[in-house]
């Protein structure tokens, strides 16, 4: 491919376009064409070409175009996301020794609480399913277990599946978020070419000498099916990292709490279900405070966990049979399906249980490095996991009976209580770390448009991913105890569990796969080891499941189901309302037809028109320009957009375009946001933050135009030619240097014939015209602060969408009453400001879908 194809590949994603000339397509009744297209009228023309090749516009009402050529476009939305040479960090790639080690030590607290507590019921819940007959037995489950741990926690997540971390982040929205990066599939089209350029994107474009690459991104581009298929699979995944966020509080508490029935005998099942209630109340009710509030304890602990899980097999293996070692030959595994056919295919439920947790190790990636994990993982979790799991079985080899309990009953008498409680801790501390997680997915599932907006709370000011959703945690707390209480038995809880668990990672080895051949590019045979080993692991194991489901552990579905469905109808009913908005956006004619209508006129002043398109002029501003008497004399349109990156530099925050002529002070403003973000800052922050973008990017504008200004008439002579005395309805005068929008037709005439037709006189200096430039420059900046000065005010406008009369009833009934019910129960724009209701105006809009 030549360089020229692989830039248009790019997407003119260099440098150099931002400061060299370029052709374009311009509009016959454009104005000011040969300015750089600076001021247009139709300001919005966010048009970025690449060679001529491509064109990306707000106003689609426009039919004759022509191809010119032009200086550079000088605008934010080019240059500020340049402005930060190099990328966006991970904060743990750089460590020392000492720091890798302290980090590797604090992953035991919130990465591997889940798989560390799996030995306090895998063996139960195999054993369930097929009770031990001989020792043979024994071997093989043990063989089992060994070999699913190996493969999956360790051979797939620990060495290659956190790798597909994007920027640090893991979990199933993170890899969507990294495919939608690298190739156009994410549907909701508010996409711009310029959030490829935040420094913390770090797009890798396909090599041009793998076609296999670039044939799978056109293909998945070009269709709209695959587009569709690839945001179900991360839905499902969603529904059942949620789900797993349910059943693992319960199986983890229960299974603890279980031990009580070994230390006293006069326990029962019923007095075991409620301390385990008032565990899990307890658990959820102190989930407000945070990971950070706790993290002293929950290090250690695991620690003393993890060492104590190893010390009690090296006892019982010493004690009982230390030849279990035997079952690290495979062969084992062979004879125990062989003596017990059906009973070992459902027992492979149970066996999946000591990878439960796999998908918490790379969903809480974020919080360490990658490094980090593995290290922990392979150094002391999974010799103390296979120690625990080997001493078990070298118990079990003389004790066939104590298989109900056999972590517990394999425990010597002189430690029995303090290992109990130390399990106990260890179990809280495991659902725990799979709520925050759980709370991570919602986040970024919010942020990408894919789940109703929710209260978020930061619990840590130094981690921002530690958060807290409070309506999900009594959610979750609602669940967990009515499958406690509907589901008594810790074997069809465990059943529940590995649904949850491989409805996740089959999801995760799909995405996997696609990363695999989308970004990483490696060898096909390769690829498809990968798919056909873990795949074909996980869909046996599946089947497995699905047998027994009928036992009571279909709750679970029952419960990713709904929440599927939540999930689903938000995606749907939020798409459909941004291709309307996107579709009924006003155009310039209509705009410059409103103002001599209504007699409109402007006021001292900014208004920030919150909206969520990223282009054009959304409807719900002509709605407010027929319902108040007077717009603010500076309206910045404001878009909060969450772009598929982790976090965006605070410096690469806003991007700016002028919307109108100088004069007439309109702005567009996309305030770009990553899914980890935490938009924290109150009001008056935001708007200080706003503000010194907005006049960053008119000087740079100045100094641009200061370059290319020969022969225009000055700025100065301008804006003294739109200065306007406005008397308002009662009466107040106020002199603006802002046009009326019932002028807009006339003044736009006026701009194009100075600026297009008017010459240099003779005996102008190139010195007056950069003072007069400089002037200007000052005049502008004067007048937003004044504007700022005079106050600023927040217009929302709430846009709502009924399906029409003649939709199929499916829809009416999707978007009428379910859709309708989410937007009207879930977190509205006012909330999220933060703003004072004395600087709101809110405007309602329904539309016909």
């Amino acid at each position: 491919m030549t360089d020229e194809g692989l830039e248009r590949e790019n997407g003119g994603l260099t440098s150099m376009e931002s400061i060299e000339s370029r052709w374009v397509f311009q509009d016959e009744d454009d104005l000011d064409i040969d300015s750089g297209d600076r001021d247009t009228v139709d300001g919005d023309d966010d048009s970025t070409t690449c060679n001529g090749m491509e064109l990306e516009s707000d106003d689609e009402d426009n039919v004759e175009q022509k191809l010119i050529r032009t200086g550079p476009r000088i605008d934010s939305f080019d240059v500020e996301a340049l402005e930060v040479p190099g990328v966006q960090k991970n904060d743990f790639e750089d460590v020392s020794v000492g720091r890798a080690i302290l980090l590797a030590f604090q992953t035991l607290g919130v990465v591997f609480g889940d798989v560390g507590t799996s030995p306090l019921y895998t063996f139960s819940v195999m054993f369930s399913k097929a009770p031990v007959n001989c020792n043979e037995d024994v071997l093989g489950a043990l063989s089992l277990v060994l070999y699913t741990l190996i493969l999956i926690p360790l051979v797939k997540y620990v060495l290659i599946v956190v790798w597909a971390n994007d920027d640090g982040e893991g979990g199933t929205f993170a890899l969507y978020s990294l495919l939608c990066r690298h190739a156009k599939v994410n549907l909701l089209p508010n996409q711009l070419r310029s959030d490829a350029r935040i420094s913390s994107f770090r797009l890798k474009v396909p090599s041009p000498e793998l076609e296999r690459s670039l044939k799978i991104k056109e293909r998945l581009e070009a269709s709209l099916t695959l587009k569709k298929l690839l945001l179900m699979l991360v839905l499902v995944g969603t529904s059942m990292v949620i789900a797993d966020g349910v059943v693992t509080p319960a199986m983890s508490v229960m299974s603890a709490v279980g031990g009580l029935k070994v230390g006293l005998s006069g326990v029962k099942q019923d007095q075991v279900v409620m301390i385990s209630v008032a565990c899990l109340v307890i658990l959820f009710s102190v989930q407000k405070y945070g990971t950070s509030k706790v993290g002293l304890v929950v290090g250690p602990a695991l620690f003393i966990w993890f060492c104590s899980l190893g010390g009690i097999g090296v006892y019982n293996l010493i004690k009982y049979d230390s030849h279990v070692w035997r079952a690290f030959n495979p062969v084992h595994i062979y004879y125990y399906f062989k003596r017990n056919s059906a009973k070992a295919w459902y027992s492979l439920g149970g066996c999946l249980l000591c990878a439960t947790g796999s998908e918490a190790m790379f969903a809480d990636l974020c919080y360490f490095s990658v490094r980090s994990v593995q290290l922990t993982f392979m150094f002391l979790v999974l010799p103390c996991l296979l120690l625990g799991y080997l001493g078990q079985a070298a118990y079990l080899m003389e004790n066939y009976a104590d298989t109900t309990q056999a972590f517990f009953s394999s425990v010597p008498s002189g430690v029995f209580w303090p290992v109990f409680l130390i399990a106990n801790i260890a179990a809280l501390i495991a659902s725990r770390a799979m709520t925050t997680a759980t709370f991570s997915c919602i986040k970024q599932s919010t942020a990408l448009g894919c789940f109703p907006r929710l209260k978020i709370v930061h619990t840590s000011r130094k981690f921002m991913g530690q958060i807290y959703i409070p309506v999900m945690n009594w959610f979750l707390l609602a669940l967990s105890l009515v499958l406690v209480c509907s589901i008594s038995s810790i074997y069809e809880i465990g059943n529940a569990y590995a649904i949850a668990e491989l409805g996740v990672m089959m999801i995760t080895t799909i995405l996997v796969t696609i990363v695999m051949l989308l970004i990483w590019q490696i060898n096909i045979l390769v690829v498809l080891s990968f798919i056909i080993i873990f795949l074909g692991l996980e869909l046996t194991f599946f089947s497995s499941v699905l047998w027994s489901v009928g036992d009571g552990s279909w709750i679970i579905l029952v419960f990713a189901v709904v929440l599927f469905l939540i999930v689903y109808i938000w995606n749907y009913g939020s798409k459909l309302k941004y291709e309307t908005e996107v579709k009924q956006k006003m155009s310039m004619d209509l705009l410059r037809e409103l103002g001599p209508n209504l007699g409109t006129i402007r006021a001292p002043g900014i208004g920030l028109l919150y909206n969520e398109l990223a282009k054009g002029i959304p409807a719900i501003f002509g709605h407010f320009l027929t319902t108040l008497p007077a717009v603010h004399s500076m309206i910045i349109f404001v878009c909060i957009k969450y772009v598929p990156v982790p976090v965006v530099p605070q410096n690469e925050r806003f991007l700016f375009r002028r919307v109108c002529p100088r004069s007439y002070h309109i702005f567009r403003c996309i305030a770009r946001y990553g899914y980890k973000d935490a938009r924290k800052e109150n009001h008056h922050t935001f708007e200080q933050l706003l503000i010194e973008s907005l006049e960053k990017f008119i000087r740079r504008e100045a100094q641009e135009r200061s370059i290319e200004s020969d022969g225009e008439c000055s700025d100065s002579e301008e804006e003294y030619s739109y200065s306007r005395v406005l008397i308002a309805p009662n009466g107040s005068v106020y002199s603006l240097g802002v046009p009326l929008l019932a002028d807009f037709r006339d003044t736009g005439k006026a701009v194009m014939e100075e600026s297009t037709s008017e010459e240099l006189k003779p005996g102008t200096s190139s010195e007056s015209l950069v003072s007069e430039a400089e002037q200007s420059l000052e005049k502008e900046l004067s007048f937003i602060r004044k504007a700022k000065e005079s106050g600023v005010v927040y217009l929302l406008g709430h846009g709502d969408i009924r399906a029409r009369k003649n939709s199929w009833f499916i829809k009416k009934l999707v978007i009428n009453y379910f859709y309708a019910f989410l937007r009207k129960n879930s977190r509205r724009g006012t909330a999220n400001l933060s703003v004072p209701h004395s600087h709101l105006v809110q405007v309602g809009m329904q539309y016909m879908v």
